[in-house]
């Protein structure tokens, strides 16, 4: 298996693991909701321009046969 590929899958995990922190964050809401949902939000976004990244070096770099 292509070294991309399995850096995609984990960076796929760290995206989910990123929202479902943010969702519960911003469902617990207050002052944590205010201090943190901006930067999980950005880090979410970076996260998933990783994954991309990743898809676009594993199909890159993949062998045919």
């Amino acid at each position: 298996m292509n070294i991309f590929v399995i850096l995609m899958f984990l960076a796929m995990a760290a995206v989910l693991a990123s929202l479902f922190l943010g969702v519960f964050v911003m469902a617990k809401g207050g002052e944590s909701n205010k201090k943190h949902s901006n930067k999980l939000m950005r880090m979410r976004v970076m996260l998933q321009g990783l994954a991309v990244l990743l898809f676009i070096l594993a199909v890159w770099t993949g062998h045919q046969g």
